[in-house]
This record gives structure tokens, sequence and C-alpha cells, in this order.
């Protein structure tokens, strides 16, 4: 096991370098660059482009330099100072922004990852070891509910609902006198009268989906022989569901944690933006829309590392969650 973890990691570091290399050419492939998106803008609100000014800025930000300099440039900020760039489109360092809204980002990931596994769970052994029963059925219906209504349509509907029958404007984390205020007990409490929105919208799907998926598995096992042996050992009916089938079923649960970190860091974007939701996503759709390649290229680069990285944490935790599962020989 030592030996399996210890050649992964030592190939997570080409395997990062391609990734970087990866990410630098996907923000260079549209046409153009941040300088040629603004000048259209500007030409298209009827406005005069200085040339002089644009090749200036060019100049400035390195935009003149070749491909292969600019990757150089902009890894050895990341590697020797943490640096992933200025924003041309926001004027700011591209790390200042990422940290700004990252921690509301993580705290509305970990919140929902929690919410749903604690509603999921009991659920889906619930209607695995009831099925065809009358909860097994209403599980099911809702199920297939929350993964057919898309996370945006349900956020616009809710949007609607709570204007139209409870005369409350719904988005946002924060009450208008909080957005810009300090962290005092006060923003906190009005951060949590918000939260539950943006969880229960972004929750629904998940929780639907992790419901199917452990039902399909558990019903998948608990008819296996070695359930059938165990019971004729005369262990407990509780003991061995969670010792055997359970135990076996939570594999897909484990082995999706290299999507959820990435996930922590993009969220839902459609929905955060509907929500005017002050985290990553729309941060990042925004520095695509206009070309901002420094800030979009540090948001393809976070997302592919934690993609790595959660692979490979999923893969440890598989070989010890399942005696089955085992990388030598």
């Amino acid at each position: 096991m030592f030996r399996y973890i210890l050649k992964r990691v030592l190939l997570m570091i080409p395997t990062l370098i391609v990734v970087s290399v990866i990410s630098f050419i996907v923000i260079q492939l549209p046409p153009g660059d941040y300088l040629t998106t603004y000048i259209s803008n500007r030409e298209a609100a009827g406005e005069t482009v200085d040339q002089a000014v644009v090749e200036n800025l060019r100049i400035r930000y390195g935009l003149d330099q070749p491909l292969s300099v600019q990757y150089l440039t902009w890894m050895g900020g990341i590697v020797t100072k943490g640096d992933f760039g200025y924003s041309l489109f926001y004027k700011r360092a591209v790390s200042d922004l990422i940290w700004d809204r990252l921690g509301l980002t993580v705290l509305i990931s970990i919140v929902v990852l929690l919410i749903s596994w604690l509603i999921s769970f009991p659920i889906g052994i619930y209607s695995a070891v009831k099925k065809y029963s009358i909860g097994d059925y209403v599980a099911t219906f809702f199920g297939f509910l929350g993964v057919a209504v898309p996370d945006f349509l349900l956020a616009l509907v809710l949007m609607v609902v709570a204007y139209m029958w409870f005369n409350t404007s719904v988005g946002g984390l924060f009450s208008p006198e909080f957005v810009n205020a300090d962290w005092s007990w006060d923003r906190f409490v009005d951060l949590l009268q918000h939260l539950w929105i943006p969880v229960l919208i972004l929750g629904t799907s998940g929780t639907a989906g992790l419901i199917r998926t452990l039902r399909a598995n558990l019903l998948d096992e608990l008819d296996k022989p070695y359930v059938t042996t165990a019971r004729a050992k005369g262990q407990k009916e509780t003991v061995l569901f969670i010792r055997y089938p359970v135990r076996t079923a939570l594999n897909p649960f484990v082995s999706t944690v290299g999507w959820m970190l990435p996930q922590i860091v993009s969220g839902s974007t459609i929905v955060a933006t509907v929500l005017s939701l002050p985290i990553t996503g729309p941060l990042l759709l925004k520095a695509l829309m206009v070309q901002d390649m420094y800030l979009a290229g540090a948001f393809i680069l976070m997302l592919s590392v934690l993609t790595i990285i959660g692979t490979f944490v999923s893969d440890i935790l598989l070989a010890f969650l399942d005696p089955r599962i085992r990388f030598e020989g």
C-alpha cells in the first residue's frame, strides 16, 4: 500500500505540469484576448479606442510576448510567490479575487454536501430495505422529481413564489446593510438566514441522486451469497447490514470524492448567477466571457489540480473501505 501511495504521489508531479500547460493552452484557444474583447465592446458602444493605448497595455501586461514566455512567467509567479497573475477586467490580483469568494463557496459546498449525505443515507437505506413499500414509492417519486428538475429552474420558481406570496426578495447571501460590512455576530446570523435557500436548491438534485444510487447498490448487495451466509451464522441483522452490504454500497460515494473537490470551487455556476451568490462560480463565468485569461486560467488550473487530488484521495479511501480492492500484485 505504501509503495502504491508513493508511486501515485510521484506520478502527480508530471501530471500537474501537463495539466498546467493544457490549462494555459485552453484559455488561449479563443481568438483574440482581453484587449480584443475590450476594443470590440468600446466600438460597439460608439467609442473610439486609441491604438497606441492598446499597444501600451499589451506590452504592460505581457500580451505581446510569445505564449511560451507568458506561460513560464505565469507558472513562475504561481510556484515562487503564489501569484496567479493580474485580472485585466477587475484590475486586481487574481489571488485576491479568488480568496475573497472562496470562503463562502467552501461554506456552501460543505453544508450542501453534509446535508445531502445526512438525508440521503437513511432514506436510501430505508428505500432499499423496504422496497416496493409506500415509503419506497414516495422516496422514488421525490427522487425522480429532484433529479429531473434543473437547479436553476427551481431557483427561478422559488424566487417567484417568495416574491408573490411572501413579498420577499430571494437572492444573495446577505441583506443590503450587511453586504460590505465587517464580520460580526449580526452579519453571521444574517448569513444563516439567507443560507438555507441556496442549500435547499443546490442540495435537491444531489440528495435525490444519492438516494437512487444508494438504493440501487444496496438492492444489488442484499441478495448476494455472503449476506445469506453471514445471516446463517447467526449475526445480528443490524450488525450484518452495516458491516457488509452498506459498507460495500458506499463505494460509489467514496469514488466521487474526485468530483466533489472541484465542485467546491466551481459550485453551481448557473444557480449562483440566478441567485446573485457572491461565490466563485459567477466569477469564473465572467472571466470566460470577457477573456480575462489569468483569472480564467487560475480557475481552470485549480479545478484540474483538485480533480487530481480528489481522485488520489478517493482511491486511497476505497482501498481501506473495501478489502477486495488491492493495488499490489
